[in-house]
């Protein structure tokens, strides 16, 4: 069996793949305290509760947090004796390599959205990624990532706007009844979901004129139904794009390694 391990800024997702079904999948706030055996107490209760009763021999990490990284290797090492196979680093091979400036390091949520979304939806794609950070990741006709946008997560935004301004109560992500609010919650909340909207529609647009050709925008992320409500820019949504494309990038690696 394969846990893939997908952290981010805010959670850490873990999801434990047969061979043709993610069987379940379990998020944990993510803490660079969090040592491997919290992490193996966590994880085996969780399936305990499930009823599963698998062996996992297998690990891939996806991490924008490198301090968490030390830990989930340990995981795979300690609790299931075997080396955790990390998107981003060199011995972990790419389908496609990325098509970026010299020296640049691409986030590894970007890189495996990218393998996911073109499986998928083949090339000349967007993913659009609300995180902790909306991201936008372009991927060329023959699946590689060729740069993107990022700008600040909704939830993030959000929590700014409240901190900056004392007289602004903290707000709930949600779609107003209409774009013109008549209290204060609602003005912000018209804000930040009709402003994020048109943030989004406003980057694909100019990545369509820079590209000069169509292209699919598929949308992720824990946010990503609730803003499809208000716009039909997106192609498809997809709540499994980050674990599937690690399912491919451990596929990949290991027919490498058999081939």
């Amino acid at each position: 069996m394969l846990l893939c391990i997908d952290c981010g800024n805010t959670n850490t997702v873990f999801s434990i793949w047969d061979g043709t079904q993610f069987l379940s999948t379990w998020r944990i706030r993510t803490d660079h305290r969090r040592t491997a055996d919290e992490y193996y107490v966590w994880l085996s209760g969780l399936m305990s509760l499930r009823k599963l009763e698998v062996a996992i021999t297998e690990v891939i990490i996806s991490s924008t947090v490198p301090r968490v990284v030390f830990n989930l290797r340990v995981l795979a090492n300690r609790y299931f004796d075997c080396r955790a196979l990390q998107v981003g680093k060199p011995e972990c091979a790419l389908p496609v390599a990325p098509r970026v400036d010299q020296g640049t390091t691409v986030g590894p949520d970007r890189l495996v959205n990218t393998v996911g979304g073109f499986d998928r939806h083949g090339g000349n794609i967007v993913v659009v990624d609300f995180g902790t950070a909306t991201t936008f990741d372009v991927v060329d006709d023959d699946g590689a990532y060729i740069g993107g946008v990022i700008a600040p997560g909704v939830n993030l935004s959000l929590e700014a706007l409240h901190m900056a301004a004392a007289a602004l109560p903290h707000v709930d992500v949600t779609k107003p009844q209409s774009a013109i609010g008549t209290n204060t919650v609602a003005c912000m909340q018209s804000g930040v979901y009709w402003g994020y909207i048109g943030l989004v529609e406003g980057i694909v647009r100019q990545i369509r004129i820079e590209r000069e050709r169509p292209m699919k925008v598929i949308a992720t992320g824990g946010l990503a139904p609730l803003f499809a409500q208000g716009t039909d820019l997106f192609d498809a949504i997809e709540d499994d794009l980050t674990m599937h494309g690690l399912v491919l990038i451990h596929r990949h690696n290991t027919a490498l390694e058999t081939g």
